[in-house]
């Protein structure tokens, strides 16, 4: 009984993320269609055609290696819910580990795989809602939120954010840490073309990279 109730679970869990995120890629796809019905506007299809064949095959790169990163650390479910609502890397991915490791469970595990759908599926209803206030409050907000005397802090926040969770993070592992931490230290040093934009893509290098170093340090036995 437990074996079938654990199979059913998992087939909703597939069934039901196929569904959204195939929902998902149709709205996207639908979106530019109607607007350039109701303006009557067509693209250049040359350029578009040119446009799409120069970056397509990164996108594809991406996103089966995000595909491969992601579902270890969050699971069916959470990654299905987080392909569709976005912001993985800095939103998705913290707030799953976190949850994970207060829960002291791994992702591969059944409660795992619920709890990293809740906390994946809060932080988005929370983005939501913070977006939604951001919209009705952006005016009303915008001479404090201008403020010079607040422009070092804004500057901080993703620092201060990324900072607290890889001190979490390293300090539990170092050893596997490092090796990551050096080399998108050399990288974005010495190679100036990569600069925010270009996080989406270095995230899953990093990873790949991080699982070779660990499967090596593994096999040296020097990982406690």
């Amino acid at each position: 009984m437990k074996k079938y109730s654990e199979l059913s679970y998992m087939d909703s869990v597939h069934r039901d993320g196929k569904i959204w995120n195939f929902s998902m890629t149709g709205i996207l796809f639908l979106f530019p269609i109607v607007v350039g019905l109701i303006f009557s506007a067509t693209p250049d299809w040359t350029a578009f055609l040119g446009g799409l064949v120069a970056v397509a095959p990164m996108y594809w790169a991406v996103g089966i290696v995000e595909t491969i990163t992601y579902l270890p650390m969050l699971g069916s479910g959470g990654t299905y819910l987080s392909f569709v609502t976005g912001n993985i890397s800095n939103l998705k991915l913290p707030c799953a580990l976190s949850a994970l490791e207060q829960a002291d469970v791994k992702a591969n595990s059944e409660e795992g795989e619920v709890i990293s759908t809740i906390a994946i599926a809060t932080s988005s209803i929370v983005t939501t809602v913070i977006v939604i206030l951001g919209v009705i409050l952006a005016i009303p907000l915008t001479p404090i939120l201008t403020a010079p005397i607040l422009d070092p802090a804004f500057d901080q926040i993703l620092p201060a954010l990324f900072g607290s969770l890889g001190v979490a993070f390293i300090s539990k592992s170092w050893k596997i840490a490092v090796a990551p931490v050096a080399l998108m230290l050399i990288l974005f040093i010495t190679i100036p073309a990569l600069n925010a934009g270009t996080v989406g893509i270095m995230v899953p290098v990093s990873a790949l990279f991080t699982i070779g170093v660990s499967r090596i340090l593994y096999k040296k036995h020097l990982l406690d």
